[in-house]
């Protein structure tokens, strides 16, 4: 490679065009229409309108469901009243309650969470009962378990004392079927023993 190549690659590889480092980011554009409330209230939408930042002009139902409840010089007084850092949260508390009151006039949110209350009682009652139900399978399976091992440890004992019971019982059988004794005597071989 000669210096004319070298000095083309160098210039190359640090010109602000080469495709290893992208564009820089374009900034925001500003958008200069109004704010959703000021359209909707037909006024002009100043530089530091209170409602601007939290009514943007892409979302205009979002203001209209609050100025129907609240009314804009009410919400445009609470929000001067807030410091900055709170005023977001009290925007979407207004729009909620507002929304709330439109579904439900009578109640508004105070409904809807009393709604949730009693589903969430609904749902407790649910689980204790499911909870006490659990508990009294795994009492019975315990107590199935206990008497288990009761008859395992029963188990030998028992077959002996059977084993005792059935050769007491046995000859009473035999007694009643007398051709039984006479028909068997083959079997005396094996009474032997098998040591001598």
């Amino acid at each position: 490679m000669d210096h004319t190549e070298a000095a083309n690659s160098n210039t190359n590889s640090t010109s602000p065009s080469s495709s290893s480092s992208p564009p820089p980011p374009l900034p925001p554009a500003v958008v200069l229409s109004p704010c959703a409330a000021c359209k909707i209230l037909r006024r002009r939408c100043a530089e530091k309108c209170v409602l601007a930042p939290y009514f943007p002009p892409t979302e205009p139902a979002k203001f209209t469901i609050a100025h129907r409840v609240f009314g804009a010089s009410n919400i445009i007084k609470f929000l001067q009243e807030l410091p900055e850092s709170q005023r977001a949260d009290a925007v979407s508390s207004m729009v909620y309650e507002a929304s709330a009151r439109i579904r439900d006039p009578v109640y508004g949110c105070a409904g809807a969470i009393c709604h949730l209350q009693k589903q969430v009682n609904e749902l407790q009652a649910q689980l204790a009962k499911a909870q006490a139900e659990l508990v009294n399978m795994q009492c019975q399976q315990a107590n199935l378990m206990a008497l288990l091992c009761m008859e395992m440890a029963q188990s030998p004992q028992q077959s002996s004392e059977q084993s005792v019971d059935n050769f007491i019982s046995t000859p009473q059988s035999y007694q009643s079927n007398p051709g039984f004794l006479e028909d068997n005597n083959n079997f005396g071989s094996l009474w032997e023993p098998l040591w001598t």
